[in-house]
């Protein structure tokens, strides 16, 4: 007898909210088959919650009478899944930083690690960092070692390798490369500009708040009356938004490549764009905000016009500048 799969197919990523639903099909079908059908046709009639929002499902059931079946859309449903902790405790933050810089510039970056879970929960997370952007090459979290000489690619990569694997993979002719051993957090091979990427300011602020997460989400935790609990994840993905928001705010609210590049106040900041601008990531940004020009905001697009609202004329950036403005937003410092 084959067994019986229930499956959800969507292109939103809101995993606990369908998660939900599944299992309240299971709860139903472990009854009587026959109420799976209406449970469904009412999750269906239901309107699907905007991000942020919840809806409420009506339904019967036998020996409970009529229940409600709350689910809520999370405003952010892409780090549902994302585990930053694990990306922390097997890269030091000066690492972690080159390892994104490397990835905006799209080059080529594998992942060495012992275990299968490792490589792909570091490798997921990193490039949750890349938001609003999107990797756009190819991507393999745990490669096969019958596959290694996909790395002497000449296109970018973000591969993931078990580290009995490294002595054969350091013996391929692959070109510019940075290999990152997640086991003792170094560099195997590195290019040796990884830290000079990212415009210094913006770096600078980024590390403090990395370095500091853990008074930050304390002191979050502290003034807070009644609320929900502070995370690295939020605060992870609140930092990495406004990095790009500053990248992003020249003072418009177009994204024009020259115009938006030469625009901009700082140097440093023009100095990387010109590098950045010429990306697929960047491209396929661009497209896809031309594309979906009157679609729903997500979180960048909040943080943009939050931040275009309370600085109408662009300013240099400046790490007290960063992190005023992801206070402001996320409540967890107070500048002097």
């Amino acid at each position: 007898m084959l067994p019986e799969v229930h499956c959800v197919v969507s292109k939103l990523g809101c995993f606990d909210l369908f998660a939900k639903i599944l299992e309240e099909v299971e709860r139903r079908r472990e009854i009587s088959p026959a109420l799976v059908y209406p449970f469904m046709r009412s999750v269906m009639e239901a309107p699907f919650p905007a991000p942020g929002l919840t809806v409420t499902i009506k339904s019967f059931l036998p020996g409970s009478g009529n229940e409600e079946l709350t689910l809520c859309r999370p405003v952010d449903s892409r780090l549902e899944h994302v585990d930053f902790e694990s990306l922390l405790q097997c890269l030091s933050v000066g690492k972690l930083l080159q390892v994104f810089a490397s990835l905006l510039l799209e080059r080529r970056v594998i992942f060495i690690a012992d275990k299968l879970s490792v490589l792909s929960r570091c490798s997921h997370a990193v490039l949750a960092l890349l938001y609003p952007f999107t990797w756009q090459h190819t991507f393999v979290p745990v490669l096969p070692a019958s596959m290694l000489d996909i790395s002497c690619s000449p296109t970018p990569f973000l591969i993931g390798v078990l580290a009995p694997c490294l002595p054969e993979l350091l013996e391929l002719p692959i070109e510019e490369v940075l290999i990152v051993d997640l086991r003792a957090d170094r560099f195997v091979v590195q290019l040796g500009d990884e830290d000079c990427i990212l415009p210094s300011k913006l770096q600078a602020a980024l590390q403090q708040i990395l370095e500091d997460r853990e008074d930050m989400l304390r002191q979050e935790d502290r003034d807070q009356s009644g609320g929900l609990q502070a995370d690295l994840t939020s605060l992870l993905s609140e930092a990495f938004v406004h990095f790009f928001v500053e990248l992003s705010s020249n003072g418009s609210r177009e994204l024009q490549r020259d115009s938006f590049r030469k625009s901009h106040p700082s140097r440093g900041i023009r100095q990387f764009l010109q590098l950045f601008m010429e990306t697929q990531m960047f491209a396929g940004f661009i497209q896809d905000k031309e594309l979906h020009k009157s679609g729903v905001k997500g979180l960048f697009e909040v943080r943009v016009t939050d931040y275009l609202d309370s600085n109408p004329e662009p300013e240099p950036s400046g790490v007290n500048k960063f992190l005023k403005g992801l206070g402001n937003k996320m409540k967890l410092l107070q500048i002097k």
